[in-house]
């Protein structure tokens, strides 16, 4: 028989695990089960018989590697990524530059009303991005926006951003006033963590604000930075809300404007989620690709080549 002393110690060392299963399993529930049963789909395709009404007129044939084929040489595909790819050259370096100035200028003590600036600057983030969608879709419709009223007021030239160039930066200005507010919080968080000391030293050796906020708060909030743009980047590649609620205000944006606009059609308009899993996978993939690309890339400055 184990003596008292043994079943305690056996005890102790299963307690650790206790408390991480809830994780675990709900890890598996919500993450990796979906995640392989979505790989399982897209090895898979649909066959149909006949007129495809009768009981086993369509059935599941093994596709291998077929799906995945015809996404990579899907043309409708290739240019939702060029238009997201064009879509995030506008937004991520314009929202993370926005970001980093109103971090700046918070941590600054010389400013006035911080905690209402910080308030004012993170409520857009609270809004949902459909609702933000709907209420900027209006502001840009020329018969209900009081900016388009103000202009033909003014005699000046009408600008319309609802058409298939405009669009980009009314999708980016969505999102620009959304995201901000959750990247500046990071940033700034990030910046109260410096220790006090070193923007005294800097001012004692004759180092002005400016230069203060250039050569030691900049370079320290780094690794912030680059988190940031890496989950900035990935919301990029994400974008299905806002053009999916834009989409019924103006005829420049279509079904599939995005990857994953593409996706819920082939899955919900067309029926083919085998098609629409391979899609996913493939979108995954190159998320993986490009997070791990920018990280490699930029571990070595931000986070002194730890590993």
């Amino acid at each position: 028989m184990p003596s008292t002393t043994s079943r305690r110690r056996r005890a102790g060392a299963a307690t650790p695990y206790l408390f991480v299963a809830p994780a675990v399993v709900l890890f598996l529930l919500v993450l990796a089960l979906p995640i392989a049963y979505t790989v399982y789909l897209s090895l898979f395709r649909t066959e149909v018989s006949g007129l495809g009404l009768g009981r086993g007129s369509r059935r599941e044939v093994f596709a291998g590697l077929g799906n995945y084929a015809r996404t990579l040489t899907d043309s409708e595909m290739g240019a939702g990524a060029l238009r997201v790819l064009g879509y995030g050259a506008l937004l991520v370096p314009t929202m993370l530059l926005l970001a980093l100035v109103f971090a700046l200028l918070l941590d600054e003590d010389r400013v006035r009303a911080r905690g209402f600036s910080r308030i004012a600057i993170f409520l857009p983030y609270a809004v949902p991005g459909v609702i933000a969608t709907l209420l900027w879709g209006f502001l840009y419709l020329p018969s209900t926006s009081p900016f388009a009223q103000l202009l033909d007021e003014l005699s000046l030239p009408e600008v319309d951003l609802l058409s298939p160039t405009g669009i980009y930066f009314a999708l980016a200005n969505i999102a620009v006033w959304g995201g901000v507010g959750y990247n500046t919080i990071v940033l700034h968080t990030a910046l109260r963590s410096i220790p006090r000391d070193l923007y005294e030293a800097a001012r004692i050796d004759g180092c002005s604000a400016w230069q203060v906020a250039l050569r030691i708060k900049v370079p320290l909030v780094a690794p912030a930075l680059v988190l940031t743009t890496l989950f900035s980047v990935v919301a990029t590649l994400q974008v299905f809300a806002e053009p999916t609620t834009l989409a019924p205000l103006t005829n420049s944006l279509s079904r599939t404007w995005s990857p994953l606009m593409k996706v819920y059609q082939d899955a919900f308009a067309r029926g083919d989620v085998h098609s629409a899993a391979a899609a996913s996978v493939v979108i995954a993939a190159v998320m993986f690709v490009l997070s791990s690309g920018l990280l490699r890339i930029t571990r070595s400055r931000a986070f002194g080549g730890e590993r």
